[in-house]
């Protein structure tokens, strides 16, 4: 079969659809790929119903793979024989149901969260009391988060790397006094006193 020159097709078709909205001065009876109606915009959430949702831990470790090394989940942080004593008292209480520890150099931590309200009600209440003691702790840092995990890293690399566009992560910040320089997000949470945000120091 004998094809027609690239230039005689293209005119065929620049013809087709000009008599196709032949008569019309109205640009929506133009196909919408040569300008012409109005293209569905799909809306993009904000807050907490704009996070990555990840559904398991294998789930949310892709997702904070894409950051650092994280092809293998331990129950273990750095193959030691215990977990440390600040991760094991993300429980019941902070609706964790499942910790995992990446197999990165810097201790990338992941935990499965229930219920997210509460955990970030928990981890309100250790904000407000770390707050009554050192008020100028920690102003500017929290854990990355998705709808249903929580990171943490040793690496505040890391974890900046984590927060960038279309990520679909953000940081929880329960600081009373954290205020970000302009242009960064700072969206409600779940919980009043928290914001979702974008921006994370350690200064």
């Amino acid at each position: 079969m004998r094809l027609a020159p690239l230039h005689t097709t293209a005119g065929a078709l620049v013809l087709l659809f000009a008599l196709t909205a032949c008569g019309s001065d109205d640009p929506g009876s133009l196909p919408a790929a040569f300008g012409g109606g109005a293209m569905p915009e799909k809306k993009q959430e904000s807050g907490f119903k704009g996070l990555a949702k990840a559904g398991s831990m294998a789930g949310a470790a892709r997702l904070v793979g894409g950051y650092t090394q994280c092809t293998n989940v331990s129950s273990i942080p750095g193959g030691e024989d215990s977990e440390s004593e600040e991760d094991a008292k993300y429980g019941k209480t902070y609706s964790v149901t499942e910790r995992g520890y990446c197999n990165d150099e810097d201790e990338t931590g992941i935990f499965m969260i229930k219920d997210p309200k509460a955990f970030q009600a928990a981890i309100k209440a250790d904000v407000d009391k770390e707050y009554a003691e050192h008020p100028h702790s920690h102003v500017n840092m929290g854990f990355v988060i998705g709808q249903d995990f929580a990171s943490g890293s040793q690496s505040s690399q890391v974890m900046a790397a984590m927060l960038g566009p279309g990520s679909g992560m953000r940081v929880l910040n329960c600081h009373p006094d954290f205020n970000p320089p302009s242009g960064y997000s700072k969206e409600p949470a779940l919980v009043k006193g928290c914001v979702l945000t974008d921006y994370l120091s350690e200064e």
